[in-house]
């Protein structure tokens, strides 16, 4: 306890320069508590919409130290440490001269430290510089996070009826910032509907409506179609399948595997055919 304080022992007394909040040592308008504050909500703000700490770390040009420390902290109060001092700086009787003069249309730091100099204010540049920094730069809403292109992918090859409103509705928004996308959910779902209801003859139509977007990402996969454009067309459209026997071939792989690739085919026949 500082000597200044001992006196106050069983007096009941709290000291004078106690805090007028109690349970936190650092009111609101404390310069130190303020920009304490003021980081703190930036990075949960900042968290809360998907970025990573490292993101953060790089957005705000802070230590990595530093943004873990707000991050982990629940509350700003958490990282207030230290005596509670609230020391009268030079620039305070100054203060609303600077914030009239802003309000007048005067925004360079030079000019009003320089003006505020004739008026007898002592201190530097930079502490005029700092105090209306703040001014400059409203306070915006942090944009969220843009979904991953994996994200997206598993979007589009889910099917309609079975996709959550909530992704639905993030992948309408997509197109937003690239309308490729629009097109090419389309497409997919066009093939996918071709898969499902055997719809081959309309294979042809939509190879051609593909080609005329010109999408980055599909004309690979035309050309592989188009190269055995016969089997393709009766696969989309005969109900007979060979996912059956293709079954059955990776499960002879996986026995195979388990026996670290040393089982012969007699050995698979022991284990793959019924006795």
């Amino acid at each position: 306890m500082p000597p200044r304080d001992l006196h106050r022992i069983g007096t009941g007394k709290a000291p004078a320069s106690a805090p007028a909040e109690r349970g936190s040592p650092w009111p609101t308008g404390h310069r130190f508590a303020d920009r304490t504050r003021a980081k703190h909500a930036t990075v949960h703000a900042l968290l809360a919409a998907g970025h990573s700490r490292r993101s953060i770390q790089r957005q705000l040009g802070m230590a990595y130290r530093t943004v873990q420390r707000l991050a982990d902290a629940a509350k700003p109060e958490d990282l207030f440490q230290g005596q509670w001092q609230n020391r009268k700086t030079k620039l305070d009787d100054f203060k609303p001269c600077l914030h009239e003069r802003w309000a007048e249309g005067c925004t360079n730091a030079w000019t009003l430290w320089e003006e505020i100099k004739t008026h007898g204010y002592t201190g530097g540049y930079g502490a005029v510089r700092a105090h209306i920094q703040p001014f400059r730069t409203s306070p915006t809403a942090p944009a969220a996070r843009p979904p991953s292109p994996r994200t997206v992918t598993g979007w589009i090859l889910t099917h309609p009826d079975t996709l959550p409103e909530s992704e639905r509705l993030k992948l309408k928004s997509v197109p937003a910032g690239c309308p490729e996308p629009d097109a090419l959910t389309g497409h997919v779902r066009a093939f996918g509907k071709m898969l499902t209801q055997l719809q081959g003859d309309q294979l042809p139509q939509w190879i051609k409506t593909v080609r005329a977007d010109d999408l980055p990402s599909l004309p690979t996969f035309v050309n592989g179609l188009e190269r055995d454009l016969a089997a393709v067309t009766a696969g989309l459209t005969l109900p007979w399948s060979s996912g059956v026997v293709e079954g059955h071939v990776n499960r002879i792989k996986m026995i195979k595997c388990q026996m670290y690739g040393r089982a012969g085919f007699g050995l698979l026949r022991k284990r793959v055919l019924p006795a």
